[in-house]
């Protein structure tokens, strides 16, 4: 049913190629980044400025500056260190082989917490058709299982509708408001906190979707 790859028992996870579970438009896949990723990361991320602005943290530079093709090399370095150093995961959302976004689950932590984020963007192109829903659930799947996390949390600002229905489809629970949470768009912006532990997880939450209809293996 799924793939799980993982070259190391200390940081277990990474590199690792998850999936598919299909949609409605094809296979969706999580895969690890790769430094050729350059200029299909630079052309979405330039594309989607205005729909990602608004929820992301305040940057440096000027939006279309820091995504250009040559930050990648740099950008992709970092987060591959910190994949090998087991605190990061970070990887490409594909639909049949076409990369249409990313997913990062991050600040893992090991020892008696075992927790960690999980945070996503999809190509606009792409969105509304159930392909960030169905990479959220595989990334579930991943980090309770292959990693071995416990919980969860992911942080979504109030008026993002299409995030907080994305995490509720796959069974997050909200939690609480966190006040003044994030510097997003050059103001601290209020974040709703969502979470899941391995408790709440009914066989897998692949499987909740797919016996909501939403998603079905392949």
């Amino acid at each position: 049913m799924f793939s799980w790859g993982t070259n190391s028992r200390a940081h277990p996870g990474w590199p690792a190629r998850v999936g598919p579970l299909d949609v409605a438009t094809g296979g969706v896949v999580l895969r690890p980044i790769k430094l050729r990723d350059a200029a299909d990361w630079s052309r979405l991320r330039i594309r989607n400025q205005e729909l990602l602005l608004p929820w992301e943290p305040t940057g440096e530079a000027n939006w279309v500056v820091r995504h250009q093709r040559g930050s990648w090399p740099g950008l992709y370095s970092v987060l591959k260190a910190e994949a090998k150093r087991g605190v990061l995961l970070p990887f490409v959302i594909e639909v049949d082989g076409a990369y249409v976004g990313q997913l990062t689950i991050g600040n893992l932590q090991r020892g008696a917490v075992r927790s960690a984020w999980i945070g996503y963007w999809v190509d606009k192109e792409w969105t509304g058709q159930g392909i960030a829903t169905a990479a959220v659930a595989l990334g579930v799947d991943h980090a309770f299982g292959p990693v071995g996390l416990h919980r969860l949390e992911a942080t979504v600002q109030p008026t993002n509708a299409a995030s907080r229905t994305v995490l509720t489809k796959v069974g997050f629970r909200h939690e609480g408001l966190l006040k003044r949470y994030m510097d997003v768009d050059g103001r601290w912006r209020d974040h709703d906190l969502f979470a899941m532990t391995t408790e709440e997880v009914v066989s897998s939450a692949s499987e909740t979707l797919v016996r909501a209809g939403r998603a079905h293996f392949r």
